[in-house]
């Protein structure tokens, strides 16, 4: 199986040795558990943010929570057996990114960051009544169509990136026009497909058997999608307000 979040894929649960295993119960107590944890994060930056949105805790509390955060789950993909002490290192310095970042739209657009919080779990929980009333199943098609969808986002966001660098702009990415909310609407649908491919891996790790420290791992790959999700989402209703 394979799934489009690039941290789980075939093999990431496979048993290793023998002790406690990985259970579904375990990895959604360790997922709320980093939720916490960032929720903590965000508070520590939002109020200076929203007091004064040109405070330098803005620029410090996005740079340091982006890189921070992705050099930490760099270290947690390549070195799963210590996700009980990454993980939580890793919602901390998210929760600090997000919570800079969300209260920067908030400061243009009042209400907007409760409506994108909102929106990812509502979007969550719908996704996993479906799975689990079978509605949707990450059949071999579903996982290669998402993981296809995937690659193919993240090859836009490099290329913009790099486009950024010499002070150009990708217009579908960033317009507000019917286009790009089209375009967004598209990634959205796409992130959220991911958490499909994630309870689907999640469930086959504990039936597998994995090793217990996977419930970490495992709460740390919904994390990634999640934060993916909600981050799409705030951009989605920024561009519904400019209009």
């Amino acid at each position: 199986m394979r799934s489009g979040n690039p941290i789980l894929k075939e093999g990431t649960f496979a048993p290793v040795g023998s002790g406690a295993a990985m259970t579904v119960q375990g990895t959604v107590s360790r997922t709320l558990v980093l939720l916490l944890l960032a929720v903590a994060g965000a508070a520590t930056v939002w109020g200076p943010v929203i007091a004064d949105p040109t405070s330098p805790v803005v620029g410090t509390g996005i740079l340091v929570g982006a890189l921070g955060g992705l050099v930490v789950a760099m270290v947690t993909i390549f070195k799963r057996q210590w996700a009980p002490f990454t993980a939580p290192i890793y919602a901390l310095l998210e929760g600090v990114f997000l919570g800079a970042l969300s209260a920067t739209f908030e400061a243009r657009y009042p209400g907007i960051a409760i409506q994108a919080v909102g929106l990812t779990f509502g979007t969550c929980f719908a996704l996993l009544a479906l799975y689990k009333a079978g509605v949707l199943r990450a059949t071999a098609r579903f996982r290669r169509t998402v993981f296809a969808a995937t690659g193919a986002i993240a090859v836009v966001y490099l290329a913009s990136i790099v486009m950024g660098f010499f002070g150009m702009e990708m217009p579908l990415l960033h317009d507000s026009g019917p286009i790009g909310i089209g375009v967004s609407l598209v990634i959205v649908a796409v992130a959220a497909l991911n958490l499909v491919l994630d309870f689907d891996l999640i469930e086959s790790g504990a039936a597998q058997g994995a090793p217990k420290y996977m419930e970490w791992y495992g709460a740390f790959a919904l994390m990634v999608t999640l934060v993916w999700l909600y981050l799409e989402i705030l951009r989605l209703l920024s561009k519904l307000q400019r209009r």
